[in-house]
């Protein structure tokens, strides 16, 4: 299975009252792991997005099992846990500076027409990104 680490940097202003990061800047975090993670691979959604086509989430799903706070250099681990041709699902691992796994997620994702939002088969308008993510199954 293909996993790319993206390290972040825990910002002040991700933190809450409490000094630990907010819940929904994991969901930012994941954003930032799936870009690299098809950079990794060669592709690039603002290409993507220039050829009229969107990639939006339809479901999101974090874990939460340990706190991060400011300053701590997280982890980022992603790779893709499913793809149909039509729906690509990401997994995603946070883990701090000692290993520790703080946060799991997930989010499923299709691609659509950007004047229509239709949903359009990545295996028919995207066929390099569909052979990269087919291969990514066989691995």
């Amino acid at each position: 299975m293909k996993v790319v680490s993206t390290n972040i940097t825990v910002r002040y202003a991700e933190t809450d009252q409490m000094g630990v990061v907010h819940h929904s800047n994991y969901i930012v975090w994941f954003e930032v792991g799936r870009t690299d993670f098809i950079k990794e691979l060669g592709f690039h959604y603002a290409e993507m997005e220039k050829s009229g086509i969107l990639s939006p989430v339809i479901d999101v799903h974090c874990s939460y099992k340990k706190p991060t706070t400011y300053g701590e250099v997280v982890t980022i681990n992603t790779w893709v846990e499913d793809y149909d041709g039509l729906r690509v699902t990401y997994g995603y691992e946070v883990k701090n500076q000692k290993n520790e796994v703080c946060v799991t997620g997930y989010s499923i994702h299709v691609c659509v027409k950007q004047d229509s939002f239709r949903p359009i088969s990545i295996r028919k308008h995207l066929p390099d990104w569909h052979e990269a993510y087919e291969k990514l199954k066989h691995k």
